[in-house]
């Protein structure tokens, strides 16, 4: 069997060869702490990136929710009856020349 650092140790190994394997398997590198670096960056973008997200989320539902507001308002407005029209002496002849219910 060939000597591959993956390889799993042979249970016959003495407990302080056991103990420098597994010191040496904890130990850092600088391809580890690379890696951690990447993943960091990434991670902390993507965190960036779902707050920006949810930051518009937020603002197009407000923008929503102010516009239905606003169309609410202006149906209200449309639909209530016109006021009372002032009587003035054109419109009471007119209405006597043509009658009720013209």
């Amino acid at each position: 069997m060939t000597d591959h650092p993956n390889d799993l140790p042979d249970p016959e190994l003495p407990d302080p060869e056991l103990d420098a394997l597994f010191a040496q398997a904890r130990a850092l590198t600088p391809e580890d702490h690379g890696a951690a670096a990447r993943f960091l960056t990434g991670h902390r973008a993507r965190q960036e990136e779902g707050r920006q997200r949810h930051a518009r989320t937020l603002r197009a539902g407000w923008v929503s929710a102010a516009l239905a507001s606003a169309a609410v308002v202006a149906g209200l407005t449309v639909l209530r009856p016109a006021p009372a029209l002032p009587s003035s002496a054109a419109y009471d002849a007119y209405q006597s020349a043509w009658g009720e219910g013209w």
